[in-house]
């Protein structure tokens, strides 16, 4: 494996079963002009030869491998929160990698993002996110800003 990518095992009886990617790590790439973005093809080689692309959380854009999307799409059918699979299905497309791993981000999700020149794409566990350089900066700096709550929580998860 690459970096910025791990896997997730399962241990039972006496095999051990690939169960899904990890995506980690941060990366920074340019939103052409015929808003194309590059994805790093540490992560292109775990997302296959097409993922999906959607609406996520806080104005970023998710990234999911197409199988990994079924299942993520099926447990969202079976969820009474209307709203958000609403908002997550809605704004879901289908995007196939060009010769230079570059995808097209459709309108919607460009504009729902604030998607300018500058992007940042982070490996985040199942999904990679896409946001606006300058969104993500300011959303790293407040978390920075509340990093004893952050700890605190991660002791009680205990990670550290």
């Amino acid at each position: 494996m690459g970096k910025g990518i791990y896997n997730w095992y399962v241990v039972g009886d006496s095999v051990n079963k690939l169960t899904m990617p990890i995506f980690i790590g941060e990366y920074q790439h340019n939103l052409d002009a015929k808003k194309r973005l590059a994805i790093p093809a540490k992560f292109r080689k775990e997302l296959g030869k097409d993922a999906i692309l959607t609406r996520g959380l806080d104005n970023c854009l998710f990234v999911f491998p197409s199988e990994q999307w079924k299942d993520l799409a099926t447990k969202l059918g079976q969820n009474p929160g209307r709203s958000y699979t609403r908002l997550l299905l809605s704004g879901a497309s289908e995007v196939d990698f060009d010769s230079l791993g570059r995808i097209l981000v459709p309108d919607n999700l460009k504009d729902y993002a604030g998607l300018k020149k500058e992007t940042v794409i982070i490996g985040v566990l199942n999904r990679l996110e896409i946001w606006d350089a300058k969104k993500w900066n300011n959303y790293k700096l407040n978390l920075e800003k509340d990093s004893d709550k952050v700890a605190e929580k991660l002791e009680e998860l205990g990670i550290i």
